[in-house]
């Protein structure tokens, strides 16, 4: 497993476990399956619901909490100075954990214009050892403009959806440019047409993968952090079993071309959402 380093030197593996839309009921033993397969990386938020199981699945892991790279979300309704303090022992409660290693602003809802107050609060939660590293999710570059003139520290990584029908070049040049990490979700485009497109069923074919393993191998060159979700052991394993190939240039560069700027998801200057 490859990791990432994020700019204060946190160690985060390229590779993750999403749990967005994955049920109470299903958390558990989803969960539990992505750490037996090797994954090391678990994504939740406050907003899925399923902090508890996640927690109950990595209790139940056996492994050591340093092997593990956990990361959750401030939901909008939670911003704030104080309220995001509050919201963090909820959080850290749910999971049954004492840190986690990467807390993020959820979308930065910028008709309520309270995520630089929320963000100064991520700062301090860094500072007393609630959190190893701090980012935001769905920030475009006014957003982290602001961060960046505004705060402290600067966020470590930026998750956005990010997948070959919307390949988020010019923020990931913007975020490279600042050293923040990106990092995809619905990086397969929810299963959605992306997986169907002609051009990436043939590489897959051409290197007996799948058209989701193509594609996740695509976002693991182009140095993107990657959470994919399922609930399926089959498609758990499938989207792990990543590491035995490589895309080549020209590879890349077909799937560069497919973008066309298509959102499953709502504009972050739009998502207003409490």
């Amino acid at each position: 497993m490859k990791t990432m380093t994020l700019h204060n030197q946190v160690e985060m593996p390229q590779l993750g476990f999403g749990v967005w839309q994955v049920e109470q009921n299903e958390a558990v033993p989803a969960v539990s399956k992505a750490l037996e397969t090797g994954y090391r990386s678990i994504d939740t938020a406050a907003i899925y619901g399923n902090e508890e199981q996640v927690g109950e699945a990595i209790k139940n892991s056996g492994l050591g909490r340093d092997e593990l790279f956990i990361t959750t979300k401030v939901w909008n309704s939670d911003q704030g100075y104080d309220n995001t303090i509050q919201a963090m022992e909820t959080s850290l409660e749910k999971l049954g954990l004492d840190y986690v290693d990467l807390y993020l602003i959820h979308w930065p809802t910028p008709e309520y214009d309270e995520y630089v107050e929320t963000y100064k609060a991520l700062e301090q939660l860094k500072k007393d050892g609630k959190v190893k590293a701090i980012g935001v999710c769905n920030f475009d570059i006014e957003h982290l403009e602001r961060l960046l003139d505004e705060c402290e520290v600067k966020p470590a990584v930026n998750q956005v959806e990010c997948h070959p029908y919307l390949a988020q070049n010019e923020l990931k040049d913007f975020c490279r440019k600042h050293g923040i990490h990106v990092e995809a979700w619905s990086p397969l485009m929810q299963g959605g047409d992306v997986l169907q497109n002609e051009a990436i069923q043939s590489i897959a074919k051409a290197h007996g993968k799948t058209p989701a393993q193509v594609v996740i191998r695509w976002h693991l060159q182009n140095d993107t952090i990657v959470i994919p979700k399922s609930v399926t052991p089959s498609r758990i394993e499938e989207n792990f079993d990543v590491f035995d190939f490589e895309l080549t240039a020209d590879e890349m560069n077909a799937i560069n071309k497919l973008d066309r700027g298509e959102r499953k998801g709502p504009q972050p200057s739009e998502m207003n959402v409490r």
